[in-house]
């Protein structure tokens, strides 16, 4: 009767026995211990053992914090704001009869807070990212693809893409994290990227390529941002990116035609007279009765190696209803804006010629060198055929009468007068700037070309291209490289190569070439979609999201597996590894009890 723990409720009444008070033992009856006591007994009744009893009781403080990581995964793989919709869906959980997320209510301590919230982000971020590091310290070879943007908080970020291979020679391309940097300068760059491999442990030995956007600050010269780095990398070859590179060589090859800059500059006008008017875009949509669809006229922009193609191919695909948007306010409205845009419409004649024309240089200097024999059936050969015939533009009903409105009283020209201005003024001037853009921005072709001398149809070509590559990734063992390379090229003329991986098809000098030749990147694609990423990610709302958190968010909306084949076994083990107050029943758990 002097023992602490009975006094407050146990007394003794002398000849009756012991008694207790009925309010404490009232509030012991709604205890949990208590409650999973009585559920022990019953099952004891019934003829299960103490262990069957005892097992949902053990696991349910596990499936509560599983639950949690379960919700939390949801919504960041989702892009949904984590710290405002945590808490309600987890209360929703429970509406729906996930009792055992009550096992986090633990006094004042209910799992939902901020720092929580984060710090189960990081554990998520950490399974998803273990694996891929792993994988990227096995990898024979390495590339990186790098770029950097403004977000909407106006704070610059470099974005890090990485490439590697498995040893099966499957090529990987994974998100590998996002930095928010000080400024835009290649030693600020440079010094950000060091950083992320030192502290990623990226085997930098095994880096073979950096794929940039091909801006001054990441390719210039003498202090560019590649530079800095293949002084200490020298293996290291550094490409631009080729869709880059090859929008802003179209803009070079145009820049001093002013029939192209009228061209370019006439795209931009439409875009720009539909996008900021409702009325005249409701115009445009009315156009669906004629079975048109996706109607919009798109923006050009030099950076952007699509949108020049899409606004062209939208064009051609919508003319009718742009056209007759156009007629409807001139005459409406009488517009001088809509009179104008509507009387260029005879640049439709050459509205697919960027399109048509091939950007290889090779190409481009065939139909340049064809002159006035054009190849029967192609566009230029058609162009030629309908110069001196408006009628040839089909539906778009370009009439005599308006021809001679806008010619004035200039005297017509003749089909093969039309043809030689078009060559001299557009044609011929336009593909020799083409030609010395490509030459000028497009670098380490030799090189990367080189690596054409691991294909099988290079097997009985000679070995100049196998030297430059052994020569440039493996110059201790370049011998052995070309001995390897001997007699592979022979097993691969006579020899069979079944059940073999690629690994042990390839032996491993010449493997470890190839491998380097894949992860090689020749495009900063990657890093653009990264871009649209966190576009959704940090929007207007959540624009304090930043640092490692946003970059934890990026990486499970790109890397992340689906839900249902997410590991959350590893993030709980990783969430007991601190000290938590939220334990389970058993013991000798080595999760929770290990502390």
């Amino acid at each position: 009767m002097e023992d602490p723990r009975f006094k407050p409720w146990l007394y003794n009444i002398a000849n009756h026995g012991m008694f207790c008070r009925f309010d404490y033992l009232d509030k012991h009856a709604a205890t949990r211990h208590h409650q999973e006591s009585v559920k022990a007994h019953a099952a004891l009744i019934q003829g299960s053992s103490v262990l069957v009893a005892f097992d949902p009781v053990i696991t349910l403080e596990h499936e509560a914090v599983i639950g949690g990581f379960k919700c939390l995964y949801h919504l960041t793989k989702k892009e949904h704001a984590h710290h405002t919709n945590y808490a309600d869906l987890l209360e929703l959980a429970e509406l729906l009869g996930c009792q055992y997320f009550e096992k986090l209510k633990i006094g004042r301590t209910n799992y939902t807070s901020h720092r929580i919230i984060d710090e189960m982000l990081e554990i998520l971020g950490t399974v998803v990212e273990e694996p891929i590091l792993a994988n990227i310290s096995a990898s024979v070879a390495i590339g990186l693809e790098v770029d950097e943007t403004t977000d909407v908080s106006v704070k610059k970020q470099l974005d890090v893409h990485v490439r590697y291979m498995d040893k099966n020679g499957l090529l990987y391309s994974q998100f590998l994290d996002l930095v928010t940097v000080s400024d835009g300068r290649a030693d600020t760059i440079v010094k950000a990227i060091r950083t992320i491999l030192t502290k990623k442990n990226i085997p930098t030995q095994r880096i073979y390529g950096l794929g940039t956007d091909g801006a001054a600050v990441m390719t210039g010269r003498v202090n560019g941002a590649a530079k800095q780095l293949q002084d200490t990398f020298p293996w290291m070859v550094s490409v631009a990116c080729a869709a880059h590179h090859l929008a802003l060589c179209y803009k070079d090859a145009s820049s001093g035609l002013a029939y192209m800059n009228s061209f370019r500059d006439l795209l931009q006008q439409l875009h720009l007279y539909f996008r900021n008017s409702a009325n005249r875009t409701a115009v445009l949509q009315a156009a669906e009765c004629l079975g048109l669809d996706n109607l919009k006229v798109k923006e050009v922009k030099d950076t952007r190696w699509l949108s020049q193609a899409m606004a062209v191919s939208n064009l051609q695909r919508n003319l009718t209803a742009v056209l007759a948007a156009l007629a409807e306010e001139t005459e409406h409205k009488k517009c001088p804006t809509d009179k104008g845009l509507l009387f260029q419409k005879e640049n439709v004649n050459f509205l697919a010629l960027k399109v048509q024309v091939p950007v290889t240089m090779a190409c481009l200097r065939a139909i340049k060198d064809a002159g006035d024999h054009q190849p029967p059936g192609s566009f230029l050969s058609k162009l030629h055929a309908d110069l001196d015939n408006p009628a040839g533009l089909g539906a778009f009903s370009i009439v005599h009468e308006e021809e001679r409105n806008k010619r004035g009283t200039r005297k017509g020209l003749t089909r093969e007068e039309l043809w030689a201005r078009f060559r001299s003024q557009v044609m011929d001037p336009y593909f020799n700037g083409l030609l010395e853009s490509l030459e000028r921005r497009f670098q380490n072709l030799d090189l990367l070309g080189a690596f054409h001398a691991l294909s099988p149809q290079a097997a009985t070509g000679d070995e100049a291209n196998l030297q430059l590559l052994a020569g440039r990734f493996l110059q201790a063992d370049c011998n052995e490289v070309l001995q390897e390379w001997s007699s592979f090229k022979q097993q691969l003329i006579v020899g069979p190569f079944k059940d073999l991986d690629q690994q042990q098809v390839m032996q491993e000098l010449a493997s470890e070439l190839a491998a380097i030749g894949l992860t090689i990147p020749v495009s900063s694609v990657n890093c653009e979609r990264d871009f649209s990423t966190l576009n959704r990610v940090k929007t207007d709302l959540r624009n304090r999201l930043q640092g490692e958190h946003l970059a934890t968010c990026m990486r499970l909306s790109i890397n992340g597996p689906p839900t249902r084949d997410f590991p959350f076994r590893r993030a709980l083990e990783l969430f007991f590894k601190t000290p938590r107050k939220i334990k389970c029943s058993q013991a000798g758990c080595q999760l929770c009890h290990h502390h």
